[in-house]
């Protein structure tokens, strides 16, 4: 005999209940919330209930599933369609070779855009149940219309107060908030309002967000191939455009991770990076407080999210920062040796180090050290020229080798 692994969008109040009525009738177990499980006693679908199997430890839920399967058919119960942010992925994993019967309801997704009437095809999701508080920003501010998944945590009133004080009233007042509570149920209710007024209220849980980037007729930029002019910088000190480009190409980028823009200045490449993967977290690690202000223009002007000012002189600066999968040096203040040896004892494994070199003695001391790490090493040289057609000057500028080491496991040769 094949059992049936049956996973039901669960909707207490809907009319339409025969195909859980008849799943019923063959199951010897039922997994869901409490919540859930009440909710299903009170609809008498039944004379008799299968005994419920609680979701948390999922672990133990899953192995004594498992166990289940091998004698009758099993229930699942879950909010809306298991296959949004839902426990449908976890199960289609586990039991691979399973007959699974999925019947979705309307997501708390679909329900939240109704209540407010907006549409949702053009949104991005986020969800913050039972995951960490970092990098709220660039998670939930990068698109112009983000819904997100709460948890008793990451509370609307908490979300709100945490970039409230990380950014401030001003820099976060272009956006417009909705909160709906207890989607679908009779004390559901919903709240429209800045970020300010939700942090000033409590909302029971469950509940989820909308967050909508206010209609702008600022400039909009590229992803990427941001020109020199458009960068806060001090007296033409940036990365020039096509050393930039080469520089990022070298890096062969992560989408996830955490990127250490080592002597920042003005944070060109950090500030290019951080636009090229929201997810990716960009530390810009500079010691002078006027490239330091030119950093904090360029992440406002450009609404950079997931990128973290860090003022201070390396290396002591980067001794506790997070570990990088990518490193960029682009100034060193000549202490480049030591800079390097931090970095390499950072990096994780299979990480890249980055260094620029416009003066010979970096160009010597930066591949040496790397060798000598045992990371392989290989030296760029980019001359650039410029002119404008058909009768531009010739604007020449000095070479730069671009310096491109690559962790490997095997450690110092």
């Amino acid at each position: 005999m094949r059992t049936v692994l049956y996973i039901f969008g669960f909707d207490p109040t809907s009319s339409k209940q025969s195909s859980l009525r008849s799943a019923l009738e063959s199951s010897i177990g039922i997994i869901a919330s409490k919540r859930l499980y009440e909710n299903l006693l009170n609809l008498r679908l039944s004379d008799g209930y299968p005994p419920l199997i609680p979701v948390v430890p999922l672990a133990q839920c899953i192995e004594t599933t498992r166990e289940l399967l091998t004698e009758g058919d099993v229930i699942v119960l879950a909010s809306g369609d298991p296959f949004f942010f839902g426990i449908g992925r976890k199960l289609t994993e586990s039991f691979p070779d399973q007959k699974i019967i999925v019947s979705p309801q309307i997501s708390s997704m679909q329900l939240a855009f109704s209540r407010f009437n907006i549409p949702w095809d053009d949104a991005r999701f986020v969800s913050l149940h039972g995951r960490s508080d970092k990098q709220l920003a660039s998670k939930l501010l990068h698109h112009p219309k983000t819904f997100v998944l709460t948890d008793p945590k990451n509370s609307p009133d908490y979300i709100a107060l945490k970039l409230l004080e990380e950014y401030g009233e001003k820099t976060v007042s272009g956006y417009s908030i909705h909160v709906a509570e207890h989607l679908g149920f009779s004390s559901e209710k919903i709240f429209s309002g800045t970020f300010a007024q939700v942090a000033s209220q409590k909302f029971a849980d469950p509940n989820v967000m909308i967050i909508i980037k206010s209609g702008s007729k600022k400039q909009m930029y590229p992803n990427f191939g941001l020109q020199e002019y458009e960068i806060c910088h001090s007296r033409g000190l940036l990365t020039k455009n096509e050393v930039r480009a080469a520089v990022i190409h070298a890096l062969r980028l992560p989408a996830k991770g955490v990127f250490w823009d080592v002597g920042a200045g003005s944070g060109s490449v950090g500030l290019e990076v951080a636009r090229l993967h929201s997810e990716l977290q960009v530390l810009a690690i500079e010691k002078k407080s006027e490239q330091w202000q030119n950093i904090k223009n360029n992440q406002k002007k450009f609404a950079v999210w997931n990128m973290r000012r860090i003022q201070g002189e390396a290396p002591d600066a980067l001794q506790q920062l997070d570990n990088p999968n990518r490193v960029f040096i682009g100034g060193s203040g000549g202490n480049l040796k030591n800079i390097i040896e931090i970095c390499s004892e950072k990096l994780l494994i299979n990480g890249i180090i980055v260094v620029n070199a416009v003066i010979e003695k970096t160009a010597k001391i930066a591949p040496e050290v790397l060798y000598s790490l045992g990371f392989d090493v290989e030296i760029r040289e980019i001359t650039v020229k410029r002119n404008t057609y058909p009768n531009g000057e010739i604007e020449k500028f000095n070479p730069i080798k671009i310096i491109v080491g690559q962790k490997k496991e095997s450690g110092a040769r």
